[in-house]
């Protein structure tokens, strides 16, 4: 995800000090993993369950895109 800001990313890991980045970066990987398990037995009603958390999943990484251009100006700066 993002390899423009790969280093990026491992910083702000590594420091762990923007909280909401760290948030949203776990909400998207929990997303992604349960996304995965359940289109294995993806039947019927789950499949619309699927379809929201992957919206759901879009949306955090869009929040995550705008927070790493924000990070990127500033270290720039």
């Amino acid at each position: 995800m993002f390899p423009e800001y790969r280093d990026l990313i491992t910083r702000l890991k590594a420091e762990g000090s923007h909280q909401r980045f760290l948030h949203l970066f776990e909400k998207h990987n929990e997303l992604d993993h349960q996304i995965a398990s359940m289109g294995v037995h993806d039947a019927g009603g789950i499949h619309t369950e699927i379809e929201t958390l992957k919206k759901e999943k879009l949306s955090i990484k869009d929040e995550l895109y705008a927070l790493l251009r924000q990070e990127a100006a500033f270290v720039v700066k």
